[in-house]
């Protein structure tokens, strides 16, 4: 069970923790530890938008992990990668996941609206908006709801890929968007089209391998999506590939382990 972050006693100053070891921390499933690496972070840099959506980020992998969210086999078919089955998320985790959201947006356009161009800002605006699609589609399975976030997390990578186009993190959402949405059937992206939201599946695995090879925060969350979609793809020994990178770098991690069997198992 988490625990609220007053309940967490602070780090020693002489460590520093960062937000690169939270996401380490939350890679390998130790969420506790990455929930304290993220709440002593946002206590010295208050101000700073990407504490709370790294906390939130926290949050998601936490139900994600609970509810089996990301386990591939969910994914196999364009039917189940879109449809999904039903899953109870836990009502605490998801006010504070909202919660931790919420101020992210706050701080983040409070900077927005005195430098339109903060890079960090503008990364946060693309992470908030991402995390409710990934809320939205992969637990709540509001289909809809989850693709308006996914066209706003888009259109905030949009201006940050123009300020800089090294914000390797902002191209899975890009990436996201385009691969979702070219997964569905012709006529409802010719639906989607006419709202201006675009989708390629090509063109969202390759924003994609962008962010698995060069993402700060995102990398391995863009491998393992990568994965999924090789699976879905039929291409076992890419899936394989992937996934044993992933478990080299975060061997706490048991679903790595787990979807190596399933692969060597199967047919």
């Amino acid at each position: 069970m988490l625990l609220a972050p007053t309940a967490f006693a602070a780090p020693s100053p002489a460590i520093r923790p960062t937000l690169d070891d939270g996401f380490h921390l939350l890679y390998n499933l130790r969420f506790d530890e990455a929930e304290q690496e993220f709440t002593y972070w946002q206590q010295q840099n208050p101000n700073e938008p990407m504490g709370p959506v790294s906390e939130g980020a926290g949050l998601l992998f936490s139900e994600f992990d609970r509810l089996g969210i990301l386990e591939s086999q969910f994914y196999e078919d364009d039917k189940a990668f879109l449809k999904g089955r039903p899953v109870a998320p836990d009502s605490k985790v998801r006010e504070r996941f909202l919660g931790a959201l919420g101020r992210a947006d706050v701080l983040a356009k409070s900077r927005l609206a005195k430098e339109p161009k903060d890079h960090d800002a503008l990364l946060a605006m693309v992470l908030v908006n991402g995390l409710h699609a990934d809320y939205a589609q992969l637990i709540e399975r509001r289909n809809f709801a989850a693709l308006g976030y996914t066209r706003d997390a888009t259109t905030w990578a949009q201006q940050l890929l123009a300020l800089d186009p090294h914000a390797y993190d902002a191209y899975l959402a890009r990436g996201m968007s385009r691969y979702i949405i070219g997964s569905l059937y012709a006529p409802f992206r010719w639906f989607l089209r006419l709202g201006g939201v675009e989708g390629n599946k090509g063109e969202g695995l390759a924003d994609l391998r962008l962010t698995a090879e060069h993402g700060r925060y995102l990398a391995p969350f863009a491998r393992i999506l990568l994965s999924i979609a090789a699976v879905r793809d039929k291409d076992k020994a890419q899936a394989r590939q992937l996934l044993s990178g992933l478990h080299d770098q975060f061997p706490d991690n048991g679903l790595f382990v787990r979807e190596i069997q399933r692969l060597q198992s199967g047919p």
